[in-house]
C-alpha cells in the first residue's frame, strides 16, 4: 500500500467523520440539515399524540420506520456476504484485474485489505440498522404508556415526561438509522479504491458533495422550511 493509498483512506474516514458530525441533528448550525428539520416534526408529530386518543396512526407511523429499517439490515447482509464470497474469490479477481487497463494493481493482499475494509463497512452499517430497529421498538413501547387525552388532562407532568421520552428514543433511532445508511451510500465511494487511489478520492468526494447537497440545498429540506 503506497503513501497515496493511505491518503486516500484518510480523506474518507475524515470527510465521513466531519459529514456526521455535521449533520446528526445534535449541533445548532447557522443553516439547519435535513435532519434536524426532520427531528423537530419527530417531536410535533409525538406531542400531537397527546391531543388524540386513537393512537392507531401513531402506531402505524413507527411500524413503517421499524419495516424501512429491517430492510436495509438485511441488505446489509447480503452486502456483507458479498464482501466475504469476494475474499474467497481473490484469485479470480486478480486475473480480471491483470486483464483490465488503467487499474493500478497493487497484489492479492492488498485486495483482500480493501475487501475487509469494504466488510468492515457493511458490518458498521448492519449494526447501526440492528440498534435502530431495537431503539424503534423500545419507542413503540415507550409510546404505549403514554395516556389518553383524559388522563393526559389529569396528570400533564407525568404525560409530558413520557412523551419526550419517546421523543428522545425516537430521534436516536433515527440518528443510527442515518448513520447505517450514510455508510451504504459511502460504500459507492470505498468501491473506487479497488481501481486506485484517485479514483477513490474522486469517487469519496462525489458522493459527499450528492450528500450535503441533499442535507442543506434539497427540495426536500425547502419543502420542511
Amino acid at each position: 500500500m503506497t503513501n497515496l493509498d493511505i491518503f486516500a483512506l484518510v480523506i474518507f474516514l475524515a470527510l465521513w467523520l466531519g459529514f456526521s458530525l455535521l449533520t446528526d441533528g445534535r449541533r445548532k448550525l447557522p443553516r439547519p440539515s435535513l435532519t434536524s428539520l426532520v427531528n423537530t416534526y419527530r417531536a410535533n408529530w409525538i406531542r400531537n399524540s397527546l391531543t388524540r386518543d386513537l393512537k392507531m396512526i401513531d402506531t402505524q407511523i413507527i411500524s413503517g420506520l421499524q419495516n424501512g429499517t429491517a430492510f436495509f439490515a438485511s441488505t446489509s447482509i447480503f452486502a456483507l456476504g458479498g464482501c466475504f464470497a469476494l475474499l474467497g474469490a481473490a484469485d479470480q479477481a486478480q486475473k480480471i484485474y491483470d486483464d483490465l487497463p488503467l487499474i493500478a494493481d497493487a497484489g492479492r493482499a492488498i485486495f483482500e485489505v480493501k475487501a475487509g475494509g469494504l466488510a468492515c463497512i457493511f458490518g458498521y452499517s448492519f449494526f447501526k440498522f440492528g440498534w435502530s430497529y431495537r431503539l424503534f421498538n423500545y419507542c413503540s413501547i415507550v409510546f404505549g404508556s403514554i395516556p389518553m387525552t383524559a388522563g393526559a388532562n389529569a396528570s400533564p407532568e407525568t404525560s409530558h415526561q413520557l412523551v419526550e421520552r419517546a421523543i428522545r428514543l425516537n430521534i436516536l433511532a433515527g440518528r443510527h438509522f442515518n448513520a447505517g445508511l450514510r455508510a451504504i451510500f459511502l460504500s459507492i465511494g470505498y468501491l473506487g479504491w479497488f481501481v486506485g487511489p484517485y479514483v477513490f478520492m474522486l469517487a469519496t468526494v462525489f458522493v459527499m458533495v450528492v450528500l450535503i447537497r441533499r442535507q442543506f440545498f434539497s427540495e426536500a429540506r425547502e419543502a420542511l422550511l
